[in-house]
């Protein structure tokens, strides 16, 4: 599922090509025909990301709202190259990685020989000007929603770096992580506490502050809980300027080259279960914790639950 950093880069990329344009959307694929035509033809007037959802707004009062989930994505192309735009390409995908079908590689090459070009799989939104389109395939939510629906769900959300800042987002962060018993490890993927942390940002977060992810969370004090949340800001913001997802302080200016280029020289802990632990050597374990896999050091992190 991508995370918050993905969700604010297609929230940038879209504002530049979208932002103040009129824009005609409609609904290849066909189940979203009726929401299409609710917008279609108006002047988008803002676009916003908090955490994973996505926000377009609208003439007429009307917004969409996108929740890429597991699978969604958007497929970005313009008529001219995306060079410069968030440092995209010609055309490109964000969002969850995509397998294309036998003989899809094929269509696309000769879709793109003209613009725009004919849709390729299941496109459940295209929005489109005479330069620029955007194919949305496979979200969780699409739904065309009134100011107060989205103010409805905004106010269900938890506070997200980019979009509360200053004290507000942290003292809201901290109310809630301090109202809650249950472990810090389920607290940190819980939309309402905190917006835009996934499994990765999570297991990652827990250990650069050798954090046991089974203690209650409303044992943790401000402090504690302060630093959780300027160092999410950090990653964040990091995450949206490099478009990866970097958790490593322990390199060298060289090796961060290296690991921008390798997913595998990125984290701490996940997925390296097995693997001893970059600062103390004992191996990486991988545990259960509602239903996702958890990745921690035993001995750095000091897990009380069980492990396997």
């Amino acid at each position: 599922m991508p995370e918050g950093h993905s969700v604010h880069r297609i929230a940038n990329l879209l504002r530049e090509l979208f932002l103040d344009h009129e824009v005609s959307a409609s609904s290849p694929q066909g189940r979203f025909r009726e929401g299409a035509a609710l917008v279609s033809g108006s002047t988008i007037l803002g676009i916003e990301a908090i955490g994973k959802q996505l926000f377009i707004q609208w003439e007429k009062e009307r917004w969409l709202r996108v929740h890429l989930g597991i699978y969604g994505a958007w497929d970005i192309a313009t008529r001219d190259s995306l060079r410069g735009l968030s440092g995209a390409s010609s055309r490109r995908s964000l969002g969850a990685p995509r397998v294309r079908k036998m003989g899809e590689h094929d269509a696309l090459r000769e879709a793109l020989e003209v613009f725009p070009p004919e849709p390729v799989g299941q496109v459940r939104l295209r929005l489109q000007t005479d330069d620029a389109l955007a194919d949305l395939r496979g979200p969780t939510v699409c739904e065309v929603l009134s100011p107060d629906e989205v103010d409805s769900v905004r106010a269900r959300l938890g506070p997200d770096p980019v979009y509360d800042k200053g004290t507000k987002g942290a003292d809201v962060f901290a109310s809630r992580v301090g109202k809650t018993t249950r472990p810090i490890g389920i607290v940190l993927m819980d939309q309402s506490v905190v917006s835009g942390i996934g499994n990765v940002y999570r297991a990652e977060l827990l250990f650069r502050h050798q954090m046991d992810p089974f203690r209650r969370a409303h044992t943790l004090d401000r402090s504690e809980i302060d630093a959780l949340w300027h160092d999410w800001s950090a990653l964040l913001a990091d995450g949206i300027a490099t478009g990866v997802m970097m958790t490593r302080n322990d390199l060298t200016k060289s090796q961060r080259v290296v690991a921008l280029k390798n997913t595998r020289e990125r984290y701490f802990v996940y997925r390296r279960h097995g693997q001893p632990c970059r600062v103390c050597g004992t191996p990486i374990v991988m545990a259960e914790m509602a239903a996702r896999k958890l990745y921690l050091c035993p001995n750095c992190q000091k897990s009380t639950g069980s492990v396997s």
